[in-house]
């Protein structure tokens, strides 16, 4: 294929020379509950024209109509997008509560039935199930998707290629759907096998520079295969109209405590990436093994152990933690997200999909998604302790 000497209008890169680089903006897929039994509502057309027009302005339908998507605007720091997302949560479930209805936010809901689903009305959404067909009916999965804004289209295809080799360690602190079809998976994200059933997702391939990621997206908008970039759903995508790299992999958290320590490690390995370098050049030109690395993830969460090629063995992913929160203590610092960045060990020790289980264990599967609607709104805490869910004689 001839890379065009001219980009095409979607990859012009539009970063604000005027705004701070590596800003940080929020979105994270919220479910809709009926907490008559806590299950699934598929209300999110009737919804959305209800909502005040400032709470609309952070809120979108997604693929399926028990979910909605909020979203921050741009920020410098983790704390102002964390902070906002907050505010934007606690208006939405007030909101919600007006119309009979509860947010809560998990990878999965534990008990959504295949055969209820049902898709948006929105335009977009009707593309996907014609094009899709039963794919876009499947149980409904809920994700995290952090943007980090990038000065040069260079820096952000070099720091997209390098933090391939970082997005099992991602997916393994951020597993939060241990629940499928009312049963444990044994799966530590089962959001992640279920979405891999869409075309055009996992770990992209290496691009080596921004005109072959640009060419390789061209050709298929030329061929009409899909309406435009965003039917790209890759673990991590560039956004050239915000200026930003998208990543996509993790699962959507409980508490905006757990987004925010997420969203720091997420920071700092971007900027990390685009200007220094850290993952290994075996790791990123095998995908053979990043592929099972993700497997491996998907699966174990933190109790995984990812292949390293360099030495042919299981390495566990809390030492790979560890080596990506101190390699990037200095860029933390110059972000401004040293505590939430501190706080991403403290997630690895309880992580949402043990924190799930153990709640189920105590209270079943109903009891359970009543805990995750009422951690909605819990206070943001930046410690290496996590609290525990709340016993069931204190809820």
């Amino acid at each position: 294929m001839k890379r065009p000497s001219v980009l095409p209008g979607w990859a012009l890169w539009n970063a604000d020379p005027e705004r701070p680089a590596w800003t940080v903006g929020i979105e994270e897929e919220v479910m809709l509950l009926d907490p008559e039994n806590w299950s699934l509502a598929h209300r999110i057309d009737d919804l959305l024209p209800k909502l005040s027009p400032e709470l609309a302005a952070h809120v979108a339908a997604e693929t399926h109509a028990c979910t909605l998507e909020l979203a921050t605007g741009i920020h410098a720091t983790v704390a102002e997008a964390t902070a906002e997302l907050f505010s934007v949560r606690t208006a939405l479930d007030v909101q919600l509560r007006d119309t009979g209805l509860r947010p809560a936010v998990a990878g999965t809901h534990p008990s959504a039935p295949t055969e209820r689903t049902q898709v948006s009305g929105g335009a977009r959404y009707q593309v996907l199930e014609r094009g899709l067909r039963d794919l876009a009916r499947r149980e409904p999965t809920f994700a995290l998707h952090v943007h980090v804004g990038v000065p040069l289209p260079e820096l952000a295809i070099a720091a997209a290629d390098r933090l391939r080799g970082h997005l099992p360690l991602i997916l393994a602190l951020s597993a939060n759907s241990p629940f499928w079809r009312e049963r444990d998976s044994g799966m530590s994200s089962v959001r992640t096998s279920l979405f891999q059933a869409f075309p055009r997702t996992g770990i992209p391939r290496r691009f080596g520079s921004y005109p072959a990621y640009v060419e390789a997206i061209d050709v298929l908008l030329r061929a009409d295969a899909f309406p435009e970039p965003t039917f790209l759903w890759w673990d991590v995508r560039l956004q050239p109209r915000f200026g930003t790299i998208e990543v996509r992999i993790a699962d959507a958290q409980t508490t905006v405590s757990d987004v925010a320590a997420l969203a720091a490690l997420i920071q700092v390995l971007v900027r990390l990436e685009a200007t220094e370098g850290l993952a290994a050049d075996e790791l990123l030109d095998a995908p053979e093994v990043l592929a099972e690395n993700r497997f491996l993830a998907a699966r174990d969460g933190m109790d995984a152990h990812l292949i390293d090629p360099v030495s042919c063995t299981q390495v566990p992913v809390e030492k790979a933690l560890a080596r990506a929160t101190s390699a990037g203590r200095v860029h933390a610092a110059d972000l401004d997200c040293v505590s939430e960045l501190a706080a991403a060990p403290g997630l690895g020790r309880l992580p949402g999909a043990a924190k799930q289980r153990a709640i189920a264990e105590e209270r079943g599967l109903e009891g359970m998604v009543e805990e995750l609607a009422e951690r909605f709104l819990e206070p943001v805490r930046l410690s290496s302790e996590e609290p525990a869910f709340r016993s069931a004689a204190g809820s």
